[in-house]
């Protein structure tokens, strides 16, 4: 999996999610060094600060810390590093950060509930929780720090295994098929995204012995 490819790969999800509608605003990725980044200058320490959710949340969407805003107000961010050198994979973030307050859909489901992209959020029962996904290899502990985790809402130590680094494709359509689903199905036309390519597995033997996740690409 090259540097090229995973840019393209974010090139392209964003273009599909705009033809779908289902794309608010967006930032397309820039490049420089072999950093892949969201443009313009934002400080991506504040979704790891010790605040409220919905300020986290709030300074994101102010600043547009984001690739992608979807309609319903979910910020998606998409950023790797790689070594220039040799094209290696030195770290990433995806992250999917959902609005904190769904209070517009929920309380006029009536007008909502008929279009499907509107349709996973009219829910009253829906709780709202940031997902990330990390691979940072240099900060490896084994079954405490995984190469390539996954973190549920901001728990500190919430780091699942992974069993690989994830593609700009595999997020994406991880997103869709669990917070978009209806959508998902009704635009699979538009929304459909080869996950054959894939990173180098690297998890370790010891974490594959604890609950983790993984993906047969196709």
């Amino acid at each position: 999996m090259t540097i090229e490819l995973v840019l393209h790969q974010i090139n392209d999800v964003t273009s599909k999610l705009i033809g779908a509608s289902l794309c608010e605003e967006q930032n397309f990725p820039s490049e420089k060094d072999g950093a892949i980044y969201i443009s313009g200058s934002h400080d991506q320490s504040i979704a790891l600060k010790n605040l409220p959710y919905s300020d986290i949340y709030a300074t994101l969407e102010k600043e547009k810390n984001y690739n992608i805003k979807m309609i319903d107000g979910a910020l998606i961010q998409l950023m790797y590093n790689f070594d220039r050198s040799d094209g290696t994979l030195k770290k990433y973030r995806l992250a999917f950060f959902p609005s904190p307050s769904l209070e517009e859909f929920q309380n006029n489901s009536e007008v909502y509930e008929l279009d499907e992209i509107y349709a996973d959020v009219v829910s009253k029962n829906i709780v709202t929780s940031p997902i990330r996904f990390d691979y940072d290899p240099k900060n490896h502990i084994l079954t405490e720090h995984p190469k390539s985790h996954m973190t549920i809402g901001q728990y500190k130590n919430c780091r699942i295994p992974m069993a690989l680094p994830l593609t700009p494709n595999m997020f994406i359509d991880f997103i869709l098929r669990n917070f978009y689903n209806t959508a998902h199905k009704k635009f699979s036309d538009k929304l459909a995204f080869s996950l054959k390519e894939s990173f180098e597995e690297c998890i370790h033997d010891e974490e594959k012995k604890i609950l983790h996740f993984g993906i047969v690409c196709r």
